[in-house]
């Protein structure tokens, strides 16, 4: 995720109409909106002010994100379009949650069964499958991530060490040397190996790495440790979100740098944080299968005084 514009930042503002889908994966939850762009659209315009009213906790409807659906209904094998929100307003390529909630409200409104099906997002085509449901509504959702980079330049960092096979490091100014495994997997990641996933220690990271200048257009940050054999545990921050109990996209990143590292072995991984485990299937080549739960919340509608303000 961003707080500066990614994925999409050169199309226009889409318009959301007022109904809303919630879930959460993990407590990681997202609003699913059906959208459109163009002149005529009915709702509400999805810019960073409307956007940031709509996920506050407090006064509005609240949300670690949206997910606006651009179109409810392409054509035949053609993939669902859509747009991703951070709750500060800002446009991001993707979210292993936010992806797994569009496929729970694309199952339950009837639009995929469970056979694959794919959607794009950030200029990516991406599959997915809905396994199974409860009567709880509590899904079992699956996303093909592609395969993983984790070079310097996947993640839009603009420093580097001397030398070409070695880590790349930030100086924090309290902590010294920042070593870290870049890992993009869609959107840019940090995971720093260690022993202290502490909160204070995230607090000190978490803003220190995800804002720095080096990276173009920021990253997510991971504290990370093997926890055993196909285990390994992390702590999250979110770009554009602070820290976070889940995240789809961080596990994955933390299950490729494990890899990439010679910490874990290649196939499935469990990844802990906070919220859960989540599984995350990791090649030799890096492509990654992020697996896990969604538990559905509510179905609402914004209000038409609250739509107008808005707007």
């Amino acid at each position: 995720m961003s707080p500066r514009q990614a994925g999409g930042a050169t199309q226009g503002v889409p318009v959301a109409g007022p109904s809303f889908y919630r879930a959460h994966g993990l407590g990681n939850d997202y609003l699913v909106f059906e959208g459109r762009e163009g002149d005529g659209a009915q709702g509400w315009p999805v810019r960073p002010e409307a956007v940031r009213a709509v996920c506050h906790r407090l006064t509005g409807v609240g949300s670690d994100g949206i997910v606006v659906l651009m179109d409810a209904e392409p054509a035949p094998d053609a993939p669902f379009p859509l747009r991703m929100f951070n709750p500060d307003g800002s446009e991001f390529e993707r979210s292993g949650n936010g992806l797994r909630i569009l496929a729970a409200y694309l199952h339950r409104s009837g639009r995929v069964g469970q056979a694959p099906f794919q959607v794009r997002s950030g200029g990516s085509l991406i599959r997915m499958q809905v396994h199974d449901v409860t009567r709880e509504g509590r899904f079992d959702i699956s996303v093909e991530m592609g395969r993983a980079r984790v070079s310097p330049d996947s993640v839009g960092l603009q420093e580097r060490e001397p030398e070409a096979d070695a880590l790349p490091a930030l100086k924090h100014p309290e902590l010294g040397a920042v070593v870290f495994q870049p890992v993009s997997v869609g959107n840019p990641h940090a995971v720093v190996f260690g022993q202290d996933l502490s909160t204070e220690t995230l607090h000190a990271l978490g803003p220190f790495l995800s804002s720095h200048p080096a990276f173009a257009r920021g990253t997510n940050v991971q504290l990370a440790r093997v926890a055993g054999p196909g285990r390994v545990e992390i702590a999250i921050w979110e770009r554009g979100v602070g820290p976070t109990t889940a995240s789809g996209t961080s596990s994955c990143a933390a299950a490729v740098a494990a890899v990439r590292q010679g910490r874990l072995e290649p196939g499935p991984i469990q990844v802990i944080m906070e919220g859960g485990t989540l599984k995350v299937t990791v090649s030799p080549s890096l492509d990654v299968v992020l697996r896990g739960p969604v538990q559905e919340v509510v179905r609402g509608e914004l209000l038409p005084g609250f739509v107008q303000m808005l707007g």
